[in-house]
């Protein structure tokens, strides 16, 4: 019964572990598509279909919506 003693003790640090692991994840999913949406914007620019102050606008909305999720 030793081993099940040690493993409900390190139950909540294997939760803190997983949490971790998921937020990182988390994290590199939100940049990636941010960084995906800017360079598609660009490409929208560069083939005319869209001024640069209709992208620029769209990248600072994009921005501020990020600041704001991450004050949540």
């Amino acid at each position: 019964m030793k081993w099940w003693r040690s493993w409900r003790s390190g139950g909540g640090l294997l939760v803190a572990v997983v949490w971790i692991v998921f937020a990182t994840i988390h994290g590199l999913v939100k940049s990636r598509e941010r960084e995906r949406s800017r360079r598609e914007i660009a490409a929208y620019v560069a083939e005319g279909s869209m001024t640069a102050e209709e992208g620029e606008r769209l990248m600072k909305a994009g921005a501020e919506a990020a600041a704001a999720e991450d004050d949540e």
